[in-house]
């Protein structure tokens, strides 16, 4: 990285956010799978947030709920590459949201993500994004992200 640039865990430093520890896989996956230089993440949901959106939770409580998933899928993606740095450009990422039959204001919700990413990374976060209502999450998580990113060689 160019002397004088930020990075993007010193960007979390200014933001007073910190990575969580990596979080441990409840099934026969792994957090993150490398495919040439890009880096696809499994599914990182929330232990702070729980329910449904529409009905336990408001779309502001969802917004953090989705900016901790992040927080989340930053600290797997960290554990893989080292270092944020590494990351050339935030590919897609995709969010379910687990709301009600009514709840209709699931891209809101994603913006949580969207939003700390593109602070984190700048031009580089920018990304395309699916946000979809689902009937139920495991272990009743508000929000379940996961992420495609590609790599610095």
């Amino acid at each position: 990285m160019a002397e004088g640039t930020v990075t993007p865990e010193q960007r979390l430093q200014e933001l007073n956010l910190e990575l969580p520890q990596l979080r441990t896989a409840v099934g026969n996956y792994v957090a993150s799978v490398r495919a040439g230089n890009l880096l696809f993440t499994a599914g990182q949901g929330v232990d702070q947030y729980r329910g449904k959106l529409g009905r336990d939770l408001t779309v502001e409580e969802g917004y953090l709920a989705a900016r901790q998933s992040m927080l989340n899928l930053l600290s797997a993606v960290k554990a893989e590459l080292g270092e944020l740095g590494k990351v050339k450009r935030v590919v897609k990422i995709l969010g379910f949201v687990n709301s009600t039959e009514e709840f209709t204001e699931q891209p809101k919700v994603m913006n949580g993500a969207s939003d700390l990413l593109v602070q984190v990374f700048g031009e580089k976060g920018k990304h395309g994004r699916s946000a979809v209502g689902m009937a139920q999450l495991p272990n009743n998580t508000a929000i379940e992200i996961e992420m495609i990113v590609e790599i610095e060689e």
